[in-house]
């Protein structure tokens, strides 16, 4: 039998299951402005869009040592950050999620429908991020504003924990999913913060999920200081790192190790050299067209349900990691892991919204028979 049917069939027979597990997550948030360049207005209402990165990439080459005005249209004000799309995902795939989070005290009105979704919603006192999310047919390019997440440091966190919430709801957690390093300029003591008072004071071993988000924007010098502090999530449970291909071959770049430059098996070796020189027990990295992944249980690369025109891609890459986080819940093997989590990105492109468990189960039946729309 096709392994994206027999995965369909064990997803939906995991409903029960899935709904007594527990996920904490943070804690970015950010209030994502989603947009379309203009190409060329027919219009009032109907425009074409610059289609690629490279087109627009043109455009502004043309325009150095000049000057040029583009019109954007904006499709969505929407919810944004790794954790809130993450979390977005999680709880649609029917997990209870209980999250921690940058919204703004009160919440941004943006993050209503997320709140709603999740099994407990707690925002601290720190403003949310603001992004526009340039969409092309080949990827997107994100400009963010993050000035307010400066405040979140080892003093404020403190505060935040100081009401033992955040505690008591690892305490019970399965899985605890912490992002965006990258764009927290003091995430690194933050971590370090977390894993003395609260971490290493847990009855159980949860799993971490880490995702860094592209770290370029870092020194080499901030990007090692913070390595040992990532392995050293292994010490209080079994440690996955989640990320694309551009961020692994940071990594790798830094850890003396073979990039990888094109989609495709190789990959997997990446992902298995990146566990290997991390110390930690998992790796999972995202690519447009396929997924792969590297545990004690083996190495593997999978091709995805890609499509060349998706209707949202902000946040596709939020939603794989949802779904490899609950296959790896389920404790499904690698493969399977890759296309729960291809699954939950695939619908997600395809329709502009997190998929329920059982949408992913009809996306994987779809896929096998070979009936998905691009």
């Amino acid at each position: 039998m096709d392994t994206r049917l027999q995965l369909a069939g064990t997803l939906r027979a995991a409903e029960k299951q899935v709904s007594a597990k527990r996920v904490v997550a943070g804690f970015d948030a950010f209030v994502d402005q989603i947009v379309q360049i203009v190409g060329e207005r027919q219009s009032l209402e109907h425009f074409k869009p610059v289609p690629t990165i490279s087109e627009f990439s043109d455009l502004l080459r043309c325009a150095a040592g000049r000057s040029s005005l583009r019109e954007f249209v904006v499709q969505s004000l929407d919810p944004g950050g790794c954790a809130v799309n993450l979390g977005d995902s999680i709880a649609s795939l029917g997990v209870g999620l209980d999250f921690f989070g940058t919204l703004g005290h009160p919440a941004h009105p943006a993050f209503t429908d997320f709140a709603a979704k999740c099994r407990t919603c707690t925002p601290w006192a720190i403003d949310p991020g603001f992004t526009m999310a340039m969409e092309f047919q080949d990827g997107k390019y994100m400009l963010s504003s993050v000035s307010s997440l400066a405040g979140f440091m080892p003093e404020t966190l403190k505060y935040f924990l100081a009401d033992g919430v955040f505690q008591q709801a690892c305490a019970k957690a399965e899985l605890i999913a912490l992002t965006n390093w990258t764009l927290f300029p003091h995430m690194t003591d933050c971590w370090r913060c977390l894993q003395d008072e609260v971490f290493s004071r847990l009855p159980n071993r949860p799993l971490f999920f880490l995702d860094l988000v592209d770290p370029r924007s870092r020194g080499d010098a901030e990007i090692r200081a913070m390595l040992p502090v990532l392995s050293r999530f292994e010490d209080f449970g079994p440690c996955v790192l989640g990320g694309n291909l551009n961020e692994a071959n940071v990594l790798a770049t830094l850890l003396g190790l073979e990039t990888v430059q094109e989609e495709g098996p190789a990959i997997a070796d990446l992902c298995d050299s990146l566990r290997r020189a991390l110390g930690i027990s998992e790796v999972a990295i995202h690519c447009i067209a396929g997924a792969a992944a590297a545990a004690e249980d083996g190495s593997v690369w999978v091709n995805g349900p890609y499509t060349p025109r998706p209707r949202k891609s902000t946040g596709a890459g939020d939603r794989y990691n949802a779904g490899y986080c609950l296959g790896r819940l389920l404790d499904l093997p690698p493969r399977e892991r890759c296309l729960t989590g291809s699954a939950a990105s695939g619908f997600f492109v395809r329709n502009a919204r997190s998929a329920t468990l059982a949408e992913a189960a009809c996306l994987l039946d779809d896929w096998s028979a070979d009936r998905l729309k691009d």
